[in-house]
């Protein structure tokens, strides 16, 4: 049977030795998983860092990473995604999916016969949260028990893969946000329902108190653009700023995604201060996702 990472619940009993696998690859403990064998990209959002990390992921397993754009392939003029899929899975070995909508992302997995990767969708960014979850292990030696807060935006792609995967492994999570911003329901009952403690809250001067690990992520995501006004007034007042890093233990991590907007969800002093993590967590894309095709194919 083939597997597929659509979500972080894909990758239940099997997470932490993913993450371990990733650490132990970038020590240079791998071999070429994919000699032979091609990843078809498909992105209909923009990237940097999942643009380069599954190219050069890829290369450094021996295989090669064909870019396909929206506008590169039938997709884009309106050829249907169960076609697409059985078309690519003659071609290629594994498909990545960087996708505007999960539905679409779960479509492609069902009439694909190879492996799919969610690269990003509106629900989900699987591939982000695991190498967070790589970072934070590669700086607290550990995983479980550990506490994290969220500020910003609770009810998109990072947060509710973020609760998926803290959950998972038994870290406790806190979502700082606008109450009309916590995240979608399914996700904290989910959570939950894996044992974690859930805290949901607006923002207060004591927000970040005990966290290992603080997080954000960017108010406007792609897609969004239309509302950024209406976005940067809603969310005034969450930015992470030393102060509130001075709230969490003293050696908490901050930890975000990328794209930063300096002065909006955080500041540069943070961003770039002696807890930012924020560098490791980039180049680990690269080696969480190296583990992850490892793990698809069977590896």
């Amino acid at each position: 049977m083939k597997r597929d990472l659509l979500s972080m619940l894909d990758v239940a009993g099997n997470l932490e030795n993913i993450i371990d696998d990733a650490i132990k690859m970038k020590k240079g403990d791998y071999e070429k998983c994919m000699a032979g064998k091609t990843m078809a990209m498909i992105f209909e959002k923009s990237s940097t860092r999942t643009r380069v990390s599954f190219e050069v992921g890829v290369e450094k397993l021996g295989g090669h990473a064909l870019f396909l754009s929206k506008n590169d392939i039938q997709l884009g003029r309106g050829e249907s995604i169960e076609d697409t899929a059985k078309v690519l899975s003659r071609y290629v070995d594994i498909i990545m999916y960087r996708a505007f909508s999960h539905e679409n992302v779960r479509e492609l997995a069902l009439h694909a016969t190879i492996p799919v990767i969610n690269g990003l969708d509106d629900r989900e960014h699987p591939c982000q949260v695991m190498a967070d979850l790589m970072t934070v292990k590669e700086h607290k030696g550990k995983l479980a028990g550990l506490k994290m807060v969220y500020f910003g935006d609770g009810n998109n792609n990072m947060a509710h893969s973020l609760l998926l995967g803290c959950a998972l492994v038994g870290m406790k999570m806190k979502i700082v946000a606008p109450g009309a911003f916590w995240p979608d329901d399914y996700y904290v009952t989910k959570a939950r329902e894996l044992g974690m403690e859930v805290e949901l809250s607006e923002m207060s001067d004591d927000a970040a108190e005990n966290a290992d690990v603080v997080v954000t992520d960017t108010w406007v995501s792609m897609g969004d653009e239309a509302e950024k006004q209406k976005r940067l007034e809603i969310f005034r007042g969450y930015t992470v700023t030393e102060e509130v890093m001075k709230n969490a233990k003293s050696d908490a991590i901050f930890m975000h995604c990328l794209p930063a907007y300096y002065g909006y969800e955080v500041t540069e002093e943070v961003a770039h201060g002696p807890q930012s993590v924020i560098f490791d967590e980039a180049e680990n894309r690269m080696w969480a996702q190296m583990a992850i095709i490892k793990w698809l194919m069977g590896e």
